[in-house]
């Protein structure tokens, strides 16, 4: 759900280098570049200009003087675009007035050292093929600011249009196939900016939620594969969203949403969470997200709490130093679901504990000027009752198909782990070359192995459904590496 839709109202995050939407805050009388933009009260709208040549002359140094000063703008103290979850841009050559234009290509090759026969990989929200080029994000999109009236739009083509809506379940629910409505859009929210403190925004649709720290978009991110606490956790949150800044170093985000990462509803009641993020200095970015719904299709006695909590840490900068820069990030996540026949803690046989626990922890440094940089991580989940594991698209099946192959039972067991190590080559602010090495791993078979997921001939009956004389293959590791191409204007 990397990557990760929900009617929001209540969310803290505490960041102090900045986690989720991290950009740079934008300049009067522009707009932030990216999603960065929700961490960043949007610039007040230029004054109007008068009719004629009379306008400086007509207007006393004296009025001038009586304005009242101008706060600074949320997180501009400081350049940011070290933090992961993060763009690296400092600038947009799209930039008029009333509009800032955005651009963005991610287009990656991987290779599954399985060999699955079907070229599908199982597990993640990020790497779809192996032994295949393909776009995984095209979005076209930006940002526009206008008389404090603020929106953004970003499309979705490619893989992502296909294999995030097949994460939601919530559209099997009701009528009007919500996964096909939105399927082509990654963001799209509009709003108001107060001129309150620090600025606050009001704001409706849908919109990045950076539960997991890392951004929906590989570009602003350190690896390529987040390991599963980041992958696996909401990209998205469909609802309404309060960006209170009562500082420039502060930002205080509650949520309304429809749920954890879906277009619609699961039962009857909204999820509301909210988002702190903190940064003190520079060099700290703390990030708090906290989440409660009733997330189980069908099941509306089951509710869900989920924390996610992340600091950034840059503690090494020496612009003229061959290693320039060194940083590293740690996350962890915590949560449970209890009601509708399962339990947080302390479960048996008949209500079985199902809960999520897991963390994520990443080093990276800089070479010759940020020209080139390298990071190592990785992390581990323990989920029993698997509701926060991505389904195997088992002879097609998605979140509310389910597969008789791969069940999500409570009490069904699920540990995982795995590490990267990524090299990236940046000759410019807006233009990554990645390589990756991939190791994933989990106590039961889950990833795809050298038979596939699907069935001979292709996918047979409903999806997910039981194919008489077949099954998948799956295995208990896999190793892969991944090159990318990854572009943002």
């Amino acid at each position: 759900m990397r990557r990760r839709f929900v009617y929001v109202l209540v969310a803290v995050t505490l960041s102090a280098n900045g986690a989720a939407a991290q950009e740079g805050t934008p300049a009067p009388g522009g707009h932030a570049q990216t999603e960065t933009s929700t961490d960043a009260a949007p610039a007040r709208p230029a004054a109007s200009r008068p009719a004629s040549g009379q306008a400086a002359t007509s207007q006393s140094a004296g009025q001038a003087a009586q304005e009242p000063e101008k706060k600074p703008e949320p997180f501009a103290f400081a350049d940011f675009t070290w933090l992961t979850g993060n763009p690296r841009t400092k600038e947009s050559p799209i930039d008029t007035k009333v509009f800032t234009g955005e651009f963005r290509v991610d287009d990656s090759f991987t290779d599954s050292f399985n060999h699955p026969q079907d070229d599908t990989i199982v597990g993640s929200s990020e790497v779809f093929r192996s032994g295949e080029n393909q776009v995984t994000q095209l979005g076209i999109g930006g940002d526009f600011h206008y008389d404090n009236v603020i929106g953004r739009l970003m499309t979705q083509f490619g893989m992502y249009a296909q294999t995030t809506p097949r994460n939601d379940a919530s559209p099997a629910r009701g009528q009007w196939a919500l996964d096909t409505a939105y399927r082509y859009i990654s963001e799209a929210y509009g709003g108001y900016h107060f001129d309150k403190m620090n600025g606050i925004n009001v704001e409706a649709g849908i919109f990045m939620s950076y539960i997991g720290l890392d951004s929906y978009y590989q570009f602003d991110n350190w690896t390529y594969q987040p390991s599963y606490v980041s992958s696996n956790t909401p990209w998205f949150f469909n609802g309404m969203r309060v960006q209170i800044f009562p500082s420039d170093k502060l930002k205080i985000e509650p949520w309304l949403i429809n749920g954890w990462q879906s277009y619609g509803r699961f039962n009857t009641a909204p999820g509301i969470g909210g988002q702190v993020l903190w940064r003190p200095n520079g060099s700290v970015s703390i990030l708090a997200n906290n989440y409660w719904g009733a997330d189980t299709l069908g099941i509306p006695d089951r509710k869900r709490i989920h924390t996610d909590d992340s600091i950034q840490w840059k503690y090494y900068d020496r612009p003229d130093a061959g290693i320039d820069k060194a940083a590293m990030t740690f996350t962890f996540d915590a949560g449970c679901e209890f009601g509708g026949g399962v339990r947080c803690g302390g479960g048996d046989a008949a209500t079985p504990s199902q809960y999520f626990i897991g963390f994520m922890t990443y080093q990276r440094f800089w070479f010759h000027r940020d020209l080139f940089a390298a990071t190592i991580g990785g992390g581990a989940i323990n989920n029993p009752g698997r509701y926060l594991v991505l389904l195997p698209p088992i002879n097609g099946a998605n979140a509310a198909s389910g597969t008789p192959y791969f069940t999500g039972n409570p009490g069904d067991p699920f540990k995982a782990w795995d590490m990267q190590l990524t090299f990236d080559y940046m000759p410019s602010q807006f233009i990554t070359f990645r390589s990756e090495f991939n190791h994933r791993a989990s106590n039961v078979p889950y990833f795809a192995g050298a038979g596939g997921v699907t069935p001979p001939g292709g996918n047979t009956g409903a999806p997910g459904s039981l194919v008489p004389g077949w099954a998948p293959d799956l295995a208990k590791s896999e190793n892969r590496i991944t090159f990318a191409l990854l572009v943002k204007l």
